[in-house]
């Protein structure tokens, strides 16, 4: 076992706050919990205090998650120390609503992979899973698969949220991103993406790492083991581990 890593935990919000953020926060701490006899160990502080963000705080972190930043949350300064971060290798895990953010800063459109535009109301759709090979997907591979073999029945999965739509199509927005899930827009009204429709991905960046998902919308999901296990996979990625 190695030694426990620390992760940030960042809520702060200037406009549209989810209700679903405490239960969000509530779940990354029983993760770094349950962490502590696993290969790679990690303890949670969370905040809202944006003045965390200079380098001789960031310094003690491996891993930010932007769990549902909204609005211009950080100042030039505090963008400088997340720029900084993420180019001394920091990782960044960005949840829902952390597309909908600083989009005064086109470095940190970039940083999340798209910008949030619009979404109809929320539905159930089909979500279909495109690299479960991925170690953030590990989620998807029952315990011992050490093959990552993937069965059939696990590519496609029904959820509720809100479907994001973004300003621009996030595989044209960065050629770099690995695209782990997409949303069947024909399962649900109001997709405007088509056929290909990212909802959650990953890429290295700026020295760094990044994984984003859309998905989050509501308390329900902070209960769900495969969307738990999603956020779980992403921060040791981003953090440069194993899962």
């Amino acid at each position: 076992m190695s030694r426990p890593f620390r992760i940030l935990i960042f809520s702060r919000t200037t406009s549209y706050r989810h209700a679903s953020i405490p239960a969000g926060i509530q779940a990354l701490h029983r993760l770094a919990s349950s962490s502590s006899l696993e290969r790679h160990p990690f303890t949670a502080d969370d905040t809202e205090d944006p003045s965390v963000f200079c380098a001789e705080s960031l310094s003690a972190y491996r891993a930010i998650i932007l769990l549902q930043c909204s609005g211009e949350f950080l100042d030039d300064n505090q963008l400088d120390a997340l720029k900084g971060f993420v180019r001394s290798g920091g990782g960044v895990v960005a949840v829902h609503c952390a597309s909908f953010a600083m989009q005064s800063s086109e470095w940190y459109g970039r940083l999340i992979g798209a910008v949030f535009n619009h979404h109809p109301e929320p539905q159930t759709g089909c979500i279909r899973i495109l690299d479960p090979a991925h170690p953030i997907m590990a989620c998807q591979r029952p315990r011992g698969d050490v093959n990552n073999t993937h069965p059939p029945e696990l590519s496609e999965r029904s959820w509720l949220d809100e479907w994001y739509n973004f300003k621009a199509h996030p595989r044209t927005a960065s050629a770099a991103l690995n695209v782990l899930l997409t949303v069947d827009e024909k399962s649900y009204d109001g997709g405007v993406h088509g056929n290909d429709h990212p909802i959650a991905w990953c890429q290295t960046f700026d020295g760094g790492r990044c994984f984003y998902t859309s998905l989050g919308h509501f308390d329900e999901a902070y209960e769900n083991d495969w969307f738990l296990g999603q956020l779980l996979g992403a921060i040791l990625w981003v953090a440069g581990l194993q899962v």
